[in-house]
């Protein structure tokens, strides 16, 4: 516990850590608002479907330019500037689903919406990798212990609103949240001061030496994690309880949270590529028996044991991303990587669901989220350009 006051009385951290936490939760309520809005009011999973897709894709397409951009000249104005156009645009997007716009309309708004999405993440892992690097690593267990808090509390909150009013009102409270967190962290960053930024490609920072690695790991991790997403509800379904979906996915991101609480107090010696590699495995054989479970208590058990190395996994990734991206363009690769793994999390929701379709079934859908991990461990094995985890000077300041 000494670990985590210590990270709590840094300047500013309450502020990344709470701010933090309730710029993004929208999240995880806006596009479960979104397609249960959609769906009400014009009776089709299709354009729901394809509305809340279009909303995350352009925020992820955004998210790496608007961090290029935040690296450059500081993220608090470009953080304020979102905190009033957001709630706007997600306004516009409740009004023309209400008010029974085309559906071309619908999701028109949605893109709009998505690609104003606050840069919160962003922002805050990358002022958690200004901090004394004694203590980054329980810092970045804070911020990943928090980012799975966020998918527990986040469809509940929308769950009972949708019950309890409709699922526009949702989608305001997701807009308030992203106000205030927005704002919070502009103020935690106003002392940013931009690193000179040599002339880049559009690539260069995902190019950077060890950077490819980390990203297609996580590609593949999250590819894995997708498809699992996808196979809870349908093993929850084929037993008869479909609301036991929500049940199963809490356990495993409360498994997730322990695991995060655990490691982040943890002093280890072993470097970070070790780290990330062993991790990567203890995810692996967390999923490995899932396929052959039949009892929803037994699999509960497992998501629970198996759930407790994903934040430890997420710490180290975000310390690697920290140490191995251009000191002038830090914002910018934590973009990168939540776009990247966010793109593979729905390719892997997508394989998983036609895998359901097929006579491989429910297991089928389970093995690839246990290869999606097997094939991480093994892209961190394959030699790359330049040190996984360079030692460089990188400015040090109070987060």
């Amino acid at each position: 516990m000494r670990a985590y006051l210590t990270v709590w009385r840094l300047p500013s951290a309450k502020v990344l850590l709470l701010a933090g936490f309730a710029g993004r939760l929208p999240s995880s309520m806006v596009p479960l608002a979104l397609l249960l809005m959609v769906q009400q009011q014009t009776g089709s999973y299709a354009i729901a479907g394809l509305a809340a897709a279009t909303l995350g894709i352009a925020s992820a397409v955004m998210a790496p330019v608007l961090g290029r951009l935040a690296d450059r000249r500081g993220p608090r104005p470009i953080l304020l500037t979102q905190a009033a156009l957001y709630p706007l645009l997600l306004g516009l997007l409740v009004a023309v689903t209400l008010g029974g716009a085309p559906h071309l309309a619908v999701v028109a708004a949605s893109a709009l919406a998505g690609a104003s999405t606050p840069l919160v993440s962003g922002t805050v892992r990358a002022l958690w990798s200004r901090t004394d690097p004694r203590n980054r690593p329980t810092a970045y267990a804070l911020d990943a212990t928090a980012t799975e808090l966020v998918f527990v509390v986040g469809p509940a909150l929308v769950a009972a609103l949708a019950v309890l009013a409709a699922p526009a009102w949702a989608v305001g409270v997701a807009g308030v949240l992203a106000v205030a967190g927005a704002v919070g962290v502009a103020g935690a960053a106003r002392s940013w001061v931009p690193q000179a930024a040599p002339s880049a490609t559009l690539f260069s920072t995902v190019l950077a030496p060890g950077m490819p690695r980390v990203l297609v790991s996580g590609s593949g991790l999250m590819l894995g994690f997708g498809a699992l997403e996808v196979a809870i509800p349908a093993f929850a379904d084929s037993i008869g309880t479909p609301g036991m979906s929500g049940v199963l996915l809490a356990v495993w991101a409360l498994g997730s949270v322990a695991g995060g609480l655990w490691f982040g107090a943890r002093v280890l010696s072993a470097s970070l590529p070790r780290q990330y590699r062993w991790l990567l495995f203890g995810v692996t054989i967390g999923l490995a028996p899932l396929a052959w479970v039949s009892s929803p208590w037994a699999l509960g058990v497992l998501l629970f044991l198996g759930g407790t190395a994903i934040a430890p996994t997420l710490t180290v990734q975000n310390s690697l991303v920290g140490s191995l991206a251009p000191v002038h363009a830090t914002t910018e690769a934590f973009t990168w990587l939540s776009t990247i793994t966010v793109g593979a999390s729905a390719i892997g929701a997508a394989l998983g669901g036609a895998l359901i379709e097929t006579r491989a079934g429910i297991p089928g859908a389970l093995v690839l989220a246990c290869a999606g991990a097997a094939a991480a461990v093994v892209v961190t094995l394959v030699p790359g350009r330049g040190p996984l985890a360079p030692s460089r000077s990188r400015e040090t300041v109070a987060a």
